[in-house]
């Protein structure tokens, strides 16, 4: 089970979320999902991805990655594979627990699951773990800080491991988390991964609701510490993570590491080719949190100048994953390559579109239907220019 992958699988039916206490309905599944997701962010919570709970009876399928990741937490080297299926810390993997809690809550007004499953306890775990990893790399003395989680990875692919043995490249302290792997499961390049620090302090004050309802001098202190948490975060994405771009003004950064970095790779504007210019080292990617999605997730209104400048870039030739041609055009990603297009990103297209005509969803919607190979399902990715050339057949 990886957690943000359940957690916006069952997402999909919050629409006809009701409350209910029949263990056979969707809020029965819903509870279901939330006490995994506790049990096992307790378990280890920097990591992403764990195997059946023993009561399932399925059997526990072991990852090879195990024997070539090196992993630290909290000092400590390694985790339980029979308890852990993978471990890469995802910002997004916490975050998400916090959305599928709070969009829970909202839909039923049911406090049980936050009374039962030790929920309270998940959440200090988390708040504990986020803060660790928000350090800078070096102490005021110059020497390097303790980080509550490093990993290195026996691999031909840059995406897969980390630099500096495992610390990832140095950041300053800016109130933001450090991420050391997207939730496309690839390595950040600069660790302060702005869609994933956007998510997790949406959905700590989204949360923090939840404390107030249970009205005790415990839920009402974490209260305080998710808000301050979420307000610093907040405070260092605009104070860090938005930049200038000479033909976009204003936008939000992919990832940055505090001391003037900002990942992209540079490329030339509107010309059809691809001609490095002054680098101002923005992207996005097709996976979820992404710059596009972040009215979506409601950290900013879709009508946000910063958000609106930042989606235009997003979604032109500037966005070196911005994959293009005759067959599909959208947003991808390095996990599967340039030139392949991801349906996920045409769908957040839609979803966070103001176009009164609705012709930018119309358009986006005949691309997807139009991408399928015969098969009536939405792949992965497509190459922009081979409809043929798909990956995950869904």
């Amino acid at each position: 089970m990886w957690l943000r992958d359940s957690a916006n699988q069952i997402l999909s039916y919050l629409p006809v979320l009701r409350p209910s206490s029949n263990p056979e309905s969707l809020a029965a599944l819903f509870r279901g999902v939330i006490n995994a997701h506790s049990r096992y962010i307790k378990v280890t919570p920097y990591c992403h991805a764990y195997p059946p709970p023993p009561e399932s009876g399925f059997s526990s399928p072991m990852n090879g990655a195990y024997h070539q990741n090196k992993v630290h937490m909290f000092g400590k080297q390694g985790y339980d594979q029979k308890k852990t299926f993978d471990c890469k810390w995802e910002l997004d993997s916490l975050a998400s627990f916090l959305q599928i809690s709070s969009e829970y809550y909202n839909a039923t007004r049911d406090l049980g699951p936050f009374k039962k499953y030790k929920w309270i306890e998940t959440v200090e775990v988390i708040l504990n773990a986020a803060d660790a990893m928000r350090t800078a790399t070096y102490t005021s003395d110059g020497h390097i800080a303790e980080s509550g989680y490093t990993m290195t990875g026996r691999t031909d692919r840059a995406t897969e491991t980390t630099s500096n043995n495992g610390l990832g490249n140095p950041v300053i302290w800016t109130g933001m988390v450090r991420s050391t792997f997207r939730p496309s499961d690839d390595a950040t390049i600069f660790q302060f991964f702005i869609p994933g620090n956007m998510m997790f302090a949406r959905y700590l004050e989204a949360a923090a609701g939840i404390m107030d309802v249970m009205d005790t001098q415990r839920s009402r202190d974490l209260a305080v510490s998710m808000r301050t948490m979420a307000a610093e975060i907040r405070a260092g994405i605009t104070k860090y993570g938005i930049v200038s771009h000479p033909l976009f003004g204003a936008m939000f950064a992919f990832e940055v590491d505090g001391y003037g970095s900002q990942v992209c790779y540079a490329v030339s504007c509107f010309t059809g080719h691809r001609t490095l210019i002054l680098c101002q080292n923005l992207m996005d990617d097709a996976n979820l949190p992404s710059l596009l999605s972040a009215s979506m997730m409601g950290y900013v209104s879709s009508r946000d100048e910063v958000y609106q400048n930042t989606r235009l870039f997003a979604l032109s030739k500037a966005n070196p994953y911005w994959a293009f041609g005759e067959v599909y055009n959208a947003i991808g990603g390095p996990h599967m390559g340039p030139t392949k297009g991801w349906p996920l990103a045409s769908i957040v297209r839609i979803l966070t579109s103001e176009d009164t005509s609705g012709e930018e969803m119309s358009r986006e919607l005949r691309e997807i239907l139009g991408s399928t190979d015969g098969l009536g399902l939405v792949h992965e990715s497509i190459n922009s220019w081979n409809g043929k050339d798909w990956s995950r057949q869904w």
